[in-house]
């Protein structure tokens, strides 16, 4: 387990032990709190509510491995589960805070608390749920990183495959479909809880006015990350569209081939099949060399003729030529 303690309005970070965070917890009156935890909780590991000197029974889900997203007023704390986006996976963050301290729990590393303290040491946060809320803010800004990250990947994808289709690029589409959904999926039910806790909050008489702009403000990020990640599955879903009809313009220039063979070859098998019949007429009467070159080659020539000919009027083989060009080089 590592500690770390910033007190503020200094700004300054050092480790602790959770003892001395004990302490400071019960008599500062402005202090964010931060706890690394392992990855994998250790048996009979004590509640870190109680290691901290939080008593209440409320707080037994502070650090607990595989909590739900929360987002609820506790008495006279406010008690949080944020989801982040860490390195392509989404991670929680825990948090508790009060008109005294923030408490952040997370377990193994994540670079959302290093970047939310760095945010603070600029911003100075005039009191502890001004510190909640850059922590609620840079946690939607992962979101926002990771939605607009893949909705270009996607979009360059869709340019490349109208270059030049490869079967990869479907695994590639498939792999940003899931991300999409990942967030979406993950995001959604912590907005629509911690949108109706603080909205009950905000119609509070007692809430401070520059409390309720940063409510506002939260709000309207979290609609916009929304509708970011919403154009990411919109896009995604288009790009699936397209693949489906470059694939079917490929099947039909391929029918289409078919067509023209079968146009050409068609009658000369069914010439080829009726003088191979063995009728008495054909064998007796049509044994010349020049009645075989007339009928068996001359009528062949003509129908390749005919079926060439009907080919170019109707443009049909200049249409499937340029179906097999490069769209880019017309």
């Amino acid at each position: 387990m590592i500690v770390s303690m910033m007190s503020m309005p200094e700004g300054t970070i050092t480790r602790v032990d959770v003892s001395e965070a004990r302490q400071r917890l019960a008599v500062s009156r402005f202090l964010l709190v931060n706890v690394e935890l392992p990855e994998q909780t250790a048996p009979g590991e004590p509640p870190l509510a109680h290691l901290l000197g939080l008593e209440a029974e409320d707080l037994a889900w502070l650090g607990r491995e595989g909590e739900d997203t929360r987002a609820e007023i506790l008495g006279d704390c406010a008690a949080f589960v944020v989801p982040a986006v860490e390195a392509g996976r989404v991670v929680h963050v825990h948090a508790l805070v009060t008109e005294r301290y923030l408490v952040t729990v997370h377990r193994g590393p994540a670079s959302l608390i290093g970047d939310v303290t760095t945010r603070f040491s600029h911003e100075s946060p005039s009191d502890s749920v001004a510190m909640l809320f850059l922590l609620l803010d840079e946690a939607l800004e992962t979101y926002r990183r990771a939605a607009v990250r893949a909705l270009l990947e996607v979009e360059d994808l869709e340019d490349a495959m109208f270059r030049r289709r490869q079967p990869e690029q479907l695994y590639r589409l498939a792999r940003l479909r899931r991300t999409a959904a990942l967030l979406h999926h993950t995001l959604l039910p912590y907005h629509r809880v911690a949108e109706e806790t603080v909205t009950r909050r905000v119609m509070n008489r007692g809430f401070q006015e520059a409390r309720r702009r940063r409510v506002r403000e939260y709000q309207r990020t979290a609609g916009l990350v929304l509708a970011d990640i919403e154009s990411l599955q919109e896009a995604a879903r288009r790009a699936f569209a397209s693949y489906s009809s470059l694939v079917s313009g490929d099947q039909n220039g391929v029918i289409n081939r078919l067509v023209v063979v079968s146009t050409i070859f068609l009658p000369l098998t069914f010439l080829t099949g009726f003088f191979g019949m063995n009728f008495a007429y054909l064998t007796d009467e049509l044994e010349s060399g020049v009645v075989f070159w007339l009928l068996a080659v001359g009528l062949q020539v003509v129908f390749v003729v005919i079926a060439l000919y009907v080919l170019h009027r109707t443009r049909l083989w200049r249409r499937l030529r340029e179906d097999e060009g490069d769209p880019d080089d017309q």
